[in-house]
């Protein structure tokens, strides 16, 4: 990965939730790479649907949830304010994505995230630059691209502006 990758709450929610070890293994392999390497990047949604979801499926005291949803505040999470609110009205009515998701993907947009991991949208939607990939079928490690970068090309033409004079005018 070289940019920010925007988290869902379920990925945040899985990464604690022991009721399916192999979701919670990759969740939590996902929320360490993206802190590891601050490529990261969540909403104040997705950190009060994480807080909420948390608190209903128990296990865990108030406080030692709070705890662990507060930490994620270090991602400087976008808030959801105007600008949010009008880029998700456009993505809910060009993409017929529901309101919660057209929040979500807005938040990811105008932090300039490249991947959306989600398992609530389909994999592989893409929203401009913003592509939806599940946590749970991307690999973390990408392979390099299988392309080369070459220099320039020079021009075979002169370059324009006036000619040049001879020294016989």
């Amino acid at each position: 990965m070289t940019g920010p990758v925007f988290v869902d709450a379920n990925v945040f929610v899985y990464a604690r939730d022991p009721r399916d070890p192999a979701k919670q293994q990759r969740a939590r392999a996902w929320r360490d790479y993206l802190w590891g390497t601050r490529l990261g990047r969540t909403s104040i949604q997705m950190l009060s649907e994480t807080y909420w979801t948390l608190r209903k499926l128990g296990g865990a005291p108030p406080e030692e949830i709070w705890k662990s949803v507060e930490r994620f505040l270090a991602w400087r999470p976008q808030a959801v304010d105007g600008d949010v609110l009008r880029a998700a009205r456009e993505i809910e009515q060009r993409y017929r994505l529901s309101w919660w998701d057209s929040l979500m993907v807005a938040a990811a947009q105008l932090q300039s995230c490249a991947v959306l991991l989600t398992e609530d949208v389909h994999d592989g939607a893409a929203f401009g630059t913003l592509v939806v990939r599940s946590p749970f079928t991307l690999n973390i490690e990408q392979p390099p691209a299988a392309y080369e970068a070459h220099p320039p090309l020079t021009s075979l033409h002169r370059p324009r502006g006036r000619p040049r004079r001879s020294a016989f005018a």
